[in-house]
């Protein structure tokens, strides 16, 4: 063999390696580089569904991220990546290809915060919670509903488990279903109510679903957290006494919403209405937060026996009937007054609304 020619071919194959190291070090750099993919603000990218790699580099593109949507592409398909799992993922500072699109293809999502209000009903809730995560109302709804097997499974009423759903804010992930949610949220009321007050033997009189009972009136009536105790206190007071509880939020959720109530609305023939039944509704009215749970478990200490409401949004206590019938006619004078002085204004074309 000629020396020339095996020295020539020696020498190429030298040039082809080094090219060859050189194209794969460029490509692993590129990979693999910590700075491939910068997110300057963060941002937030929502995948409804598995997801193609052509869509994901859409969404990333329409997101205004930074970035060469080629070398995206090259990247994806050279590591494998081609299906991108659904989720809520919150991109922030910088990403190698790698690190980036593992993260979507493994479904490695960020949690969102899943906030529960107090006070609300199974259908706001649904609401509520189509708004924060991926599952619509509908689905949420049926949770609560007599179809359901969470229901069924736990052998407790509708209305039961919807008062269990403690307010508060939750770490979450975008994805989760609606029965996951719902037990979550039910592990988290018994680790905060049940574990903690009902785990053996409780100082209150009540069952833990009276007691949740009478906390979801107490959270209806009490706009202010200090006077909670106080109105339990009422209540309580009123069914040692074997008196009716006469509680207007009871009233409001048996019309099915919430206003100024007329004189013929406590006539209506409901079973929750607690101006014709004694006693408890059968189950509670709506969601209550922690601290109307507690006041139940810590009622004030005192004898009054009625309460009328307040200019302050507050409520007026009285221990005898004829103390609450003065109350009760100071407040109705209010009210008379602030109607006058609404029509006055709107006589003069001015906004109704008195400070």
């Amino acid at each position: 063999m000629n020396p020339d020619f095996v020295k020539l071919t020696g020498f190429q194959i030298l040039v082809f390696l080094f090219f060859f190291i050189l194209v794969m070090t460029s490509r692993n750099s590129r990979l693999h580089n910590s700075l491939a993919f910068e997110v300057s603000n963060p941002t937030e990218i929502f995948l409804n569904d598995l997801t193609e790699l052509s869509e994901v580099t859409e969404i990333l593109l329409n997101a205004d991220l930074e970035f060469q949507g080629d070398e995206f592409v090259w990247a994806a398909q050279t590591l494998g990546w081609r299906r991108f799992r659904p989720g809520r993922y919150l991109l922030s500072g910088s990403y190698s290809y790698q690190g980036l699109l593992s993260k979507l293809a493994r479904g490695l999502q960020d949690p969102v915060s899943v906030t529960i209000l107090p006070g609300s009903d199974p259908g706001r809730l649904s609401l509520s919670l189509s708004r924060q995560l991926r599952a619509d109302s509908l689905s949420f709804a049926l949770v609560f509903s007599d179809d359901s097997s969470l229901v069924s499974e736990l052998e407790m009423m509708p209305l039961e488990l919807f008062s269990r759903m403690l307010p508060n804010t939750y770490e979450m992930f975008w994805t989760s279903a609606p029965e996951a949610v719902v037990r979550r949220l039910l592990s988290e009321f018994d680790r905060a109510v049940t574990y903690r007050f009902f785990d053996g033997q409780s100082d209150s009189p009540l069952s833990l679903s009276e007691v949740i009972t009478l906390a979801s009136i107490v959270e209806w009536e009490a706009r202010f957290d200090h006077e909670k105790p106080r109105i339990a206190g009422l209540y309580l007071n009123r069914l040692e006494r074997g008196m009716m509880l006469q509680a207007d939020p009871t009233v409001a959720f048996a019309l099915g919403e919430r206003r100024r109530l007329l004189f013929e609305d406590y006539r209506i023939d409901h079973p929750f209405n607690t101006y014709r039944i004694t006693g408890l509704p059968p189950a509670p009215i709506t969601n209550p937060s922690l601290t109307s749970i507690l006041a139940v478990l810590n009622p004030e200490e005192h004898s009054y026996l009625y309460m009328v409401a307040t200019p302050e949004g507050t409520h007026r206590f009285s221990r005898t009937f004829e103390e609450h019938r003065i109350a009760s006619d100071e407040w109705r004078r209010w009210l008379r007054e602030q109607l006058r002085i609404r029509r006055e204004r709107e006589s003069r074309g001015e906004d109704p609304v008195v400070n």
